[in-house]
């Protein structure tokens, strides 16, 4: 076992260097799969006594081999990157939240405002673009004036900061926040109002922050 997981590690080592550093990187789902089965593979060589170790040194072989070959034609071919690799998706455009792209990557509010806390942006309505790159991660682009000159360019106080929370999530009033921020429904009926909107079922996501008391609003048709 111990001349089969030597032989299992350096191979498998040998073949990670051959691939690159792609290997090891942000991995996109394509890239993820492959590094699973050749790890299974190099784990069976190691422990599966019950079995002749070429057969899993084979595997190897052919995997990392498969891997490679992809990677040369995905270099040179970019449909056949997209089918393999996928395309990075939007999902803030123009400051208005596409619900049918994150619909068919099932991509959750929670998982957006989770994805823009990171990029520390903590209010949505700052942001311009938002996309999702085929590796998981969210690029971010924020409004011009909040991108350009800030308060400690000019020598001024900063704002008051403050965290958004969603009033309004997929068309449902989330009452334990609104009473959080000290609103009640008849507030929140009024906003609504003032944008033309009669139910709340017409809006995607409603956030609120409490530093600017600005109500964001993201309703179901983008158009």
């Amino acid at each position: 076992m111990v001349v089969r997981s030597l032989i299992g590690f350096f191979t498998l080592f040998i073949f990670a260097r051959l691939l690159g550093k792609q290997e090891i990187s942000q991995l996109s789902f394509f890239d993820y799969v492959l590094g699973i089965t050749i790890g299974s593979i190099a784990a069976s060589l190691s422990v599966d006594l019950s079995s002749r170790a070429w057969p899993h040194w084979v595997g190897l072989l052919t995997w990392t081999s498969t891997v490679f070959t992809l990677q040369l034609i995905t270099s040179r071919s970019r449909t056949i990157d997209q089918y393999l690799v996928g395309e990075p998706t939007v999902v803030i455009q123009n400051g208005l939240i596409m619900e049918e792209n994150m619909k068919k990557l099932r991509y959750t509010i929670a998982d957006l405002l989770k994805q823009l806390r990171s990029k520390n942006v903590f209010d949505i309505s700052q942001v311009d673009f938002a996309i999702l790159e085929t590796n998981g991660q969210l690029s971010v682009l924020l409004k011009p004036e909040f991108n350009y000159t800030t308060p400690r360019d000019l020598n001024l106080p900063p704002p008051a900061s403050g965290v958004g929370t969603e009033l309004i999530y997929a068309g449902v009033i989330v009452d334990s926040n609104l009473s959080a921020a000290g609103l009640d429904r008849l507030w929140l009926y009024q906003q609504l109002k003032m944008q033309g909107i009669n139910n709340p079922s017409e809006v995607f996501m409603a956030a609120y922050n409490p530093a600017s008391s600005g109500l964001y609003i993201d309703k179901y048709l983008d158009s």
